[in-house]
């Protein structure tokens, strides 16, 4: 039997992982296994926690993006696919020339295992209005180059939450997307309502005509797109001495640390915060360069609470750091003793795919 593996792209803060939670959780609803992996520059992810903690199997492939660490890509792919009849894989979101990095080597090695779905990439509403208006959506040039090549490459596009703009911006939205874009499919969804999901899923559980365009990409520009951003995963426990309000000290930390990045008017891929007691948690994020504050679910209280946190900002690493720390000590307060278990930040390197395919593989 082979096991169907679809990939969902897109730039950072585009909603992957959201989308992916709420399709797997609809999959398995239907009696259809799971298994999901998940890509980062580091480990302490959040978006595999969080996964997680829908008791979801997850396979996470950190320190590398899938394209230029294959085999670490495969290996979880046999992790997770034992009993899965969907795998979903959520590439890091300023990776691109998946066609022929990702697909392609599937296609021509896995075929006998696996059913290659189409290429999904998706793309925030708004950041998308600014990019196909010839803008840079507030981002450096380099970047906003890689935002249209994943989109250029995309079999699939699909414009995500589509419940934040009204339905006649929605439908504009789309017809422009499709004229940017005339070789790709365009659809819509909404994780909050479900709008569009079963559509979605309709292409990318039936159809293998995978990877139909390989990229014309400048991997100069390409890695200097990914290096004006700054990356930070980080983890931090904080003891009180009575029970305190995680849910509060969560809403200061991300509003103190989204205040800081308006001043400084720094462009932010996403940043993402999970609070976590015992079984309760609370997700915060700040996404796209209008700087939207979303935060889900509740930590509680008790006396001890773990943080993890990830920020892709377009700053050097070594400012990021600063912020977040700065931002953490403002919170703290002196009111938590605060144990640091697990701290990085870092630019990526210059992509060097294992493999890059030439040709469309059939």
């Amino acid at each position: 039997m082979q096991t169907r593996i679809i990939l969902v792209g897109g730039f950072l803060g585009a909603g992957k992982t959201t989308l992916i939670w709420r399709v797997a959780q609809q999959l398995m609803s239907q009696g259809k296994g799971i298994g999901l992996i998940t890509n980062d520059q580091a480990p302490e992810l959040v978006d595999s926690e969080l996964l997680r903690r829908q008791n979801l199997t997850v396979s996470e492939v950190a320190g590398s993006c899938f394209c230029c660490n294959f085999n670490g890509f495969t290996d979880a792919v046999r992790q997770v696919s034992e009993r899965a009849d969907f795998v979903l894989a959520e590439p890091v979101g300023s990776c691109a020339d998946l066609s022929a990095t990702i697909l392609q080597p599937l296609k021509k090695y896995w075929n006998t295992t696996l059913l290659v779905s189409p290429l999904t990439v998706l793309a925030d509403p708004h950041r998308l209005a600014s990019i196909l208006q010839g803008e840079q959506a507030e981002l450096h040039e380099d970047a906003a180059y890689i935002y249209r090549k994943q989109l250029e490459e995309a079999d699939i596009i699909v414009i995500t939450k589509a419940d934040s703009v009204s339905a006649d911006v929605l439908a504009q939205l789309k017809a422009d997307t499709a004229q940017a874009f005339p070789k790709s499919q365009v659809m819509a969804v909404s994780a909050v309502t479900g709008q569009g999901i079963d559509e979605w899923l309709d292409q990318v559980t039936t159809r293998t005509d995978a990877g139909k365009r390989l990229l014309d990409i400048d991997y100069d520009r390409y890695a200097h797109g990914e290096a004006v951003l700054g990356w930070l995963n980080g983890t931090v426990m904080l003891h009180a001495q009575q029970p305190a309000d995680w849910d509060q000290l969560l809403q200061t930390l991300v509003s103190d640390l989204k205040a800081a990045l308006e001043r400084e008017a720094l462009a932010v891929g996403h940043v993402k915060i999970i609070a976590e007691n015992g079984q309760d948690y609370a997700i915060a994020n700040i996404t796209g360069a209008e700087r939207t504050l979303t935060i889900r679910s509740g930590a509680g209280t008790s006396t001890d609470v773990r943080l993890i946190v990830n920020a892709r900002v377009e700053c050097s690493p070594e400012h990021l750091d600063q912020l977040v720390r700065d931002a953490l000590v403002r919170t703290i307060g002196g009111r938590y003793t605060d144990e640091v278990t697990a701290w990085r930040y870092l630019q990526p390197g210059r992509p060097n795919p294992t493999h890059r395919f030439e040709e469309i593989v059939a």
